[in-house]
């Protein structure tokens, strides 16, 4: 039996390559204001002391942005009276034309600041480098707040940013030499799973399932118990690919019970279990996994709608595959959409697989 090792991940933030060398901390005088065109809002050159700042940086391609843009809006809001200044800073944008667009459709969930990012002198943009970049941050949406005295007092993912942080700030009363050392100390942790994370990646790309194994293990001695689910996903996958594929199911089955309403989960036992050699029996597993993401979607997320279709047609169901897929096209946008209806003329066409 042949396993898929792929593994759908839902992230909560987009990512990009991690950088090796961090710069710039909390505790540290933050870097100049080096923005581009500013698309809304008045400009702003420099810090002023007296006043604080969130810097916060995203995208029009990045999902979890725009999740986090109306909670930063209400920030904005909230303390803009107060002396806080909200900043947008536009990072890694692929088409800055679509920042002004998105900036109409957002309308009132995103009234405060925006700059693009300066690319004179980088291709990158100088705020992509001089902060994300010197901060090792490897993700947006990501938020830096400036203190009344210019240095950095946070950094972190805007939704995780808390009220009482700011009011702080603004009061004088932030003990940034605290937040400092706690911030070098969650950083090493946070290192530390990374390099777990990597070790078990690799580990399992390579099918060596004993070092995958240990990693793994050592990620779950840390981990929080609402992270088990999915930490365990990949203890199905090594099981798997291993050949103990009466263990695999076993496990699987238990961690989709156990994480019901968990997109990421379910996906993930359904990518496990829907493998180019997969059997029927596999296929029927991979359907219930995929079901249950979809009821939590309640129907709505074309890319769990295209899986289960695709599912479908390994079954040989090709009735329901088409259904799933049309569903996922009336969901789905741009190119992605493009690609389900190629796809979809494939199942109409071709002669559906069986499983063995």
């Amino acid at each position: 039996m042949k396993w898929t090792t792929a593994l759908c991940a839902l992230t909560a933030s987009a990512a990009l390559a991690a950088t090796e060398e961090v710069t710039l901390r909390v505790g540290d005088p933050a870097p100049k204001l080096a923005t581009g065109k500013w698309v809304q809002g008045q400009p702003v050159k420099d810090f002023e002391k007296g006043k604080a700042y969130i810097v916060e940086f995203w995208a029009t391609w990045c999902g979890p942005c725009k999740v986090s843009i109306p909670h930063l809006n209400e920030i904005h809001n909230k303390y803009k009276d107060k002396g806080l200044v909200v900043i947008g800073s536009d990072c890694w944008e692929r088409d800055e034309k679509l920042v002004e667009p998105f900036l109409k459709d957002m309308g009132e969930k995103m009234t405060y600041r925006v700059s693009l990012d300066d690319k004179t002198t980088s291709k990158k943009g100088t705020m992509a480098e001089t902060w994300m970049d010197a901060a090792g941050r490897n993700g947006i949406p990501s938020a830096f707040l400036v203190n009344t005295e210019g240095k950095i007092a946070w950094i972190g993912h805007p939704m995780e940013l808390k009220d009482s942080v700011i009011d702080d700030v603004l009061a004088g009363k932030y003990d940034i030499a605290k937040a400092a050392a706690d911030y070098e100390e969650n950083r090493k942790t946070e290192s530390h799973k990374t390099e777990l994370s990597r070790q078990l990646s690799t580990s399992l790309q390579k099918k060596d399932w004993a070092k995958a194994e240990t990693a793994l293990d050592e990620m779950e001695k840390g981990a929080a118990k609402a992270q088990r689910p999915s930490l365990e996903v990949n203890r199905v996958r090594i099981l798997a690919g291993k050949g103990d594929s009466k263990a695999a199911a076993k496990l699987a089955t238990e961690l989709s019970d156990e994480a019901k309403d968990n997109m990421s989960v379910q996906m993930g036992l359904a990518g496990i279990f829907s493998g180019s050699n997969a059997s029927a029996e596999d296929l029927d597993l991979a359907v219930q996994f995929a079901t249950r993401s979809n009821e939590t979607a309640k129907g709505k997320n074309p890319f769990v709608l295209a899986s289960l279709a695709q599912i479908s047609n390994k079954k040989g169901n090709k009735d329901k595959a088409i259904e799933y897929q049309q569903q996922a096209i009336g969901l789905a946008e741009g190119k992605y959409k493009e690609m389900l209806e190629k796809t979809l003329a494939t199942y109409k066409s071709e002669e559906t697989a069986k499983p063995k």
